[in-house]
Parts: structure tokens; sequence; C-alpha cells
């Protein structure tokens, strides 16, 4: 049976930020198919400035925790009233905690309106982005009317910078001293600063100080006008300037732990020359955004986590057992890497599950 009369689709995805990224695949083709807006259930400071542009988003709900105990916590009160006003409807459920059930459940989701992940799903190596595609192409119990739509067009994540972030970056660039050509580095992610300097060198995506530096020299050795932007969240500032104190603190490298709001940062990156990363979200929306990019892998395989965009990006480093440390990879290669972005050096996204 096939019910044309429901409530717009809804996906339920609580991630960090490159998660988020990733997921603009998963909502573009599912607004595609039911022609309709999609709800969201997402928590975290970051999904907002994420998602809340995108033209296929209908409502945001935001959760606060999903572990902290139902009567202690109203956020979950609240996504339980909403979900019950909103009726039934295909219901793409892409966490497979416990936590997360109970609360839609207790929201009366009807489990014949669930798409759920597969143990076959789960054990297939391949790029989220090709996940979600697989995934939005499949209907619950309960059919709801779809369209015919080829997924490939929906492949690569998609962010959308208002005209209004552009121009409250170009006056604060100018307030800055940032004019002109801008190349960033995003030496941290959301685990490695969490406990001190300690942890961050003993963490697999770490890349020393003196690495960065040196990049950040042979990129001002080429483009002597230019400014290396170095990026992070204000836990990260002290990891980072110990970056420009290495490099001599050279008045054109410069510490924007503190000045980097998310608006701000995806602003930036679609104007920027260039990015350097490790493998973490400003990474995936970078990529996203078409900004170059090379990306450090770890522990974590390329095969399963670069990310893709329309832009050229070449990914270093990681390997399929997950025991390589970014530490590994010499800071030669990636000034050969960086060099060779301008030359459009790996920047079409391969088939679903293999390198680029």
């Amino acid at each position: 049976m096939v019910n044309p009369l429901h409530a717009p689709p809804l996906i339920v995805r609580c991630g960090a930020l490159g998660d988020m990224v990733m997921l603009t695949t998963l909502m573009r083709l599912v607004a595609a198919r039911h022609d309709s807006p999609v709800d969201v259930i997402s928590s975290g400071g970051w999904t907002p400035p994420v998602l809340e542009h995108a033209p296929e988003l209908g409502h945001l709900q935001m959760v606060t925790s999903r572990k902290t105990p139902y009567l202690l916590c109203p956020s979950q009160w609240e996504l339980v009233r909403w979900l019950r006003r909103r009726g039934r409807g295909p219901v793409y459920l892409c966490d497979p905690d416990p936590e997360m059930r109970r609360l839609i459940e207790r929201g009366g989701v009807h489990p014949d309106d669930l798409i759920e992940r597969t143990p076959e799903e789960l054990a297939t190596p391949m790029l989220w982005p090709d996940r979600w595609l697989a995934f939005g192409m499949r209907d619950p119990a309960q059919r709801y009317a779809t369209r015919e739509v080829d997924p490939a067009p929906f492949r690569l994540p998609r962010l959308v910078v208002p005209q209004a972030h552009r121009t409250a970056l170009a006056a604060w660039r100018r307030e800055s001293d940032l004019e002109g050509t801008l190349v960033l580095f995003q030496p941290g992610n959301k685990r490695t600063h969490k406990r001190g300097k300690r942890m961050t060198a003993d963490h697999p995506k770490h890349w020393p100080a003196e690495h960065w530096a040196a990049v950040a020299a042979a990129v001002l050795a080429d483009q002597p006008q230019a400014r290396v932007v170095l990026c992070g969240s204000p836990a990260e500032h002290e990891v980072l300037e110990d970056i420009r104190q290495a490099a001599g603190n050279d008045p054109r490298i410069r510490n924007l732990a503190n000045d980097l709001p998310i608006p701000r940062l995806f602003a930036l990156l679609e104007q920027a020359h260039s990015m350097v990363s490790v493998d973490t979200g400003p990474a995936h929306a970078a990529a996203a955004l078409g900004c170059p990019l090379v990306v450090l892998f770890g522990a974590a395989p390329p095969s399963l986590w670069r990310p893709i965009g329309p832009g050229p990006i070449i990914p270093l480093g990681g390997e399929p057992e997950g025991r390589a440390r970014v530490a590994d990879i010499p800071m030669e290669d990636v000034v050969s890497a960086w060099r060779g972005l301008g030359q459009g050096a790996g920047s079409s996204p391969g088939p679903a599950g293999t390198p680029e």
C-alpha cells in the first residue's frame, strides 16, 4: 500500500561536525525522492550552522543529550512532544544506539515507518556519502509515495554559505588584515586537545609543530604575499601557538583559534586558496565547499573516511588496518601534495569504497 499523504520524511542522526556535513548527501536524496523538505533530529552546537541554510531542511529538532535520564532532560521531553504532534511518515534512523531508539519509540514512531541500517550495510566498506546513498534509496515497510530518482547527482556533500556571511567575512578580513591569498591549516580535531598537550602528542592524528611550521615556510616561500591561517577551536589555541612559535613568530602566520565560529569558517573555506588538514570535520566542510585540500590520515583509512567534493583533494597516510599515525607522514610529502593542488591533482572522487 502506498500512502501519498504523510508527515515529511524524518532523518535521525547525531554526529560530529564532519558527520553532519556528510549527512547532507542523504538529506538531498531523501528530499528529492519524497518531493518534500526533510525534518532532522540531531544534537551538538555545530549542527545548526551546518544544516540550517540547506534548502531541503524542514524542521531541525535538537536534543542536548541522549544518555541523560529522561526525567532530567527537558530537550528529550520536547522531542517526544514534537514527534507525537507530527504524525506518521518515513523515518531514516541513522543512529543505532538504544537511547535514541527509546526516544523515538516514546514519541510514537511506528515500527513500519522505520528504515534502519542493516548488518550487511554496516559490514560493507564504503565512504559514508556512498553509504547514505544506498540507505536513502530504501523504503520502510509502510510504503509512501516517492519519485524515481537517480542517486548519483546527490553523492557530494554540500554546504550553503548565505550572502550575509560572505559580506560579514569581507568586513572581518579587512579589519583583521587578512585580505589577499589565505592558506588554511587545521592541525587539530575534536579529540586531540581534551587532556592537554600530552594527550595531543600521543594521538594518532598528531603531527609535530615543527612539521606544520616547515610546511608554512614552504607555502610562504612559494607565495610571499599570502597569509597562513591556523584554524581550530578555542581549546586548541595553545597547540596552534606552538606552531606559530616554531615558525619563528612570522607575522604572516596567524593563530585564529579564538576567532573562527563555524559560519565564519565556512565562508572562509569558500574563499581560501587551499587547506592542509588532519582527518577531521573542517576537512569535510572544506571539501564540500570546493576548497582545494590536502588531508593527513592516521588510524582511519582514507578508503572509508576521506572527504569528497568538487575541488582537488589529496589524501595522505592511513592504511586499511588502521595502524598508521599522521606522524609517519613526511613533511616533504605534504609540501609536494599542497603544490600538486594547483595542478588539480586528486580532484575526481573515486568510486564507492575506493581511494582516490
